[in-house]
């Protein structure tokens, strides 16, 4: 038998129960009658089939079925959220959103370059950045809260989430640090780097590995002094002097204007690459278009 068409107002007060732990108060919050809920959820229940809701005390707990429910009911209204957030910033000058989310593991200056192409656009863009790790980022990407993420990892193959991977570009990586440490090891590099202060991105880092393998291959040993989940905090610590670090060569310049750190030099043939995951296999976001446009226009690496 075919099931019913879903109610959504039942299903919103059913979100709202489940928010707030009991009928009384989302009563309240709704500023409805308690009669009046706890009747919309028996035909939800009824319509579903399974009991989402279950006694336990004074509060009302999920059962399973309940659970899998509010999942889907936390992207449907977030989603319903977002929507009229758009359309009322459409009818205010015709502000394009674009939603971003960053991997911590991105350059931070890499992201700020990659999204300065969409806030060139004619109209007007609201900016939306979150930061968070890859696997959250793919997430929240996969169920439309997020336009587009920026990356330096492409999605692993065999993921059952429908995301594609837009590779942006690449650049070699050079070792930075403030003057005076670059000038004591920037002589005899790389051999210099044997018991040189480092700090490094963690393993889980998409060039860490090729990091290690380099110096594995020059038979160095740098004093690995710190390692970070958290990029733009390695280059805190960097700016403050307390070690060497990694970044794209490609933006010596940023780095020298930000930190105040210099090239100490380049580690040939590392190179970390930049991506665009979106969620359909052809990008279709004007603003994230732009910045594809940017890249092979070569402004990127200007």
């Amino acid at each position: 038998m075919k099931n019913a068409a879903l109610n959504y107002r039942h299903l919103y007060y059913f979100w709202v129960v489940a928010k707030e732990g009991s009928v009384t108060r989302a009563a309240e919050r709704l500023d409805v009658a308690v009669q009046t809920i706890s009747a919309q959820l028996a035909l939800l229940e009824q319509a579903i089939g399974k009991a989402l809701l279950a006694p336990q005390g004074r509060r009302l707990v999920l059962t399973e079925a309940g659970r899998v429910a509010l999942g889907y009911a936390d992207q449907i209204f977030l989603l319903g959220e977002q929507m009229q957030e758009v359309l009322a910033e459409t009818d205010v000058g015709r502000t394009m959103r674009l939603a971003v989310g960053i991997s911590d593991s991105l350059p931070k200056l890499i992201a700020s370059r990659l999204l300065d192409a969409a806030l060139k656009l004619p109209q007007k863009i609201k900016l939306i950045c979150y930061e968070d790790d890859f696997e959250s980022l793919l997430g929240n990407l996969s169920v439309h809260k997020l336009d587009v993420v920026l990356t330096d990892r492409p999605v692993p193959s065999g993921t059952t989430l429908r995301v594609f991977s837009h590779l942006l570009g690449e650049s070699e990586i050079s070792l930075f640090g403030l003057p005076e440490m670059a000038k004591r090891y920037r002589p005899k590099f790389p051999a210099s780097l044997n018991g040189a202060p480092l700090l490094l991105p963690t393993r889980g880092n998409a060039i860490r590995g090729r990091l290690d393998h380099w110096f594995e291959n020059h038979d160095v040993r740098p004093d690995v002094v710190g390692e970070f989940d958290d990029n733009a905090l390695l280059n805190t610590f960097g700016r403050n002097g307390v070690g060497l670090f990694p970044a794209p060569s490609a933006l010596a310049k940023d780095v020298r204007e930000q930190f105040g750190a210099v090239p100490v030099g380049e580690l040939a043939q590392v190179r970390e690459q930049f991506y665009a995951i979106s969620n359909e296999r052809k990008i279709k976001h004007p603003a994230v278009e732009a910045i594809l446009s940017a890249i092979h226009g070569k402004e990127f690496m200007r």
